[in-house]
């Protein structure tokens, strides 16, 4: 284990191994005591680890630590393996390689979330190894509880507030985070590339789509230029890109919430409203989903027209709605989202063109 400085002087971890290796438990306890004496700027010792995987893992594996200090502190941590080998069988053969940037998350993590002081999990430090192709994230096990767990409907709408909050924090500054971060960029390509790969995928899926399904997605695609025009129009900010409610962890503390959303692998420069329209998604009401969306727009600070009308409001986010519709079906041929994703997207895709007269 050594430690060196990378382009923009901030120090990092470099481990031992073998490249397609998993780090071993006595690697991560030297590189966890480094990375808690830097952040704290005094030595730290471990005087045991526990290690054990996460039942949380979904793209990546996940281990959690039991950190006992030798100054009696006990510490709860999540080590994120982001390193290629890393990807469950699941993920690794269903998400596009494009979106692949192991320090994505990593540097969103320690260049954007920790220095805005945001209730984000605190990042305890990284390990970025290009040689040994291992990259992972010391973070905060967070004692909270999934937002999709939670009935009461006031915690979804202080939710959305949040959200609201952190978009108009980040709203002006997005030249600055790309520079921070290799985030994904929500521009004209991006969408059409999605679009694309949903055409391409409905066309090798073997589903057999109504003659009525098949014209309306047909339509859709040769009208995507409109909502291409429609959602580059948006005010961009910093964004998670999966904003779902499994990703977003809550935790009461006192009378206040703690809001927390976790897997930051998406994390890039867009409308925020893509954000909303995944929060918003699942099976609301209308007027369900509307009080959800309201919230976040009372809760938006006014800035150069924006947030507009609520009207136009809900009309801007049913494109961003049908944006994730298209996403999802363009994700993989022949894959399946998690339970937690599960939905009609192609009878969500369908039913938003048609609203919005694309079909």
């Amino acid at each position: 284990m050594s430690r060196r400085t990378n382009k923009t002087g901030r120090a990092v971890i470099q481990s031992a191994g073998a490249p397609g290796e998993r780090i071993g438990t006595a690697e991560l306890h030297v590189a966890l005591e480094e990375a808690l004496s830097r952040r704290s700027g005094t030595k730290r010792r471990i005087s045991g680890l526990k290690r054990r995987p996460s039942i949380y893992s979904t793209s990546f594996a996940i281990d959690e630590l039991d950190a006992h200090l030798d100054d009696g502190t006990r510490l709860r941590v999540l080590y994120k393996d982001l390193s290629r080998h890393a990807l469950l069988e699941a993920a690794r053969q269903a998400k596009p390689t494009f979106l692949y940037d192991p320090l994505r998350e990593i540097e969103t993590y320690r260049t954007i979330l920790g220095s805005n002081r945001l209730s984000t999990p605190i990042c305890y430090g990284a390990i970025v190894d290009p040689s040994a192709e291992r990259y992972g994230l010391f973070l905060e096990k967070v004692p909270g509880i999934e937002l999709y767990q939670v009935g009461d409907f006031a915690t979804w709408q202080q939710v959305a507030a949040w959200l609201a909050v952190m978009h108009a924090r980040f709203a002006g500054e997005t030249g600055r985070l790309a520079r921070a971060a290799p985030l994904l960029r929500y521009d004209g390509d991006f969408y059409r590339r999605w679009a694309d790969r949903a055409r391409a995928s409905l066309g090798r899926s073997g589903l057999r789509l109504s003659r009525d399904a098949r014209r309306g997605m047909e339509q859709l695609f040769e009208n995507y230029d409109r909502v291409i025009g429609q959602l580059v129009a948006l005010p961009m900010t910093f964004i998670h890109g999966e904003f779902y409610a499994s990703n977003v962890l809550v935790q009461e503390e006192g009378k206040d919430l703690r809001v927390c959303p976790v897997d930051w692998e998406m994390a890039a420069v867009g409308p925020g409203l893509i954000d909303l329209a995944a929060l918003t998604s699942g099976g609301w009401t209308a007027d369900e989903r509307k009080a959800l969306a309201l919230a976040y727009h009372s809760a938006l600070v006014p800035c150069e027209n924006w947030p507009s009308a609520p009207d136009a409001f809900l009309a801007a986010l049913d494109y961003c709605r049908l944006h994730l519709a298209v996403q999802w079906l363009g994700w993989s041929t022949g894959w399946s989202p998690p339970p937690e994703h599960t939905q009609d997207w192609l009878g969500e895709a369908l039913g938003l063109a048609e609203k919005l007269g694309l079909a």
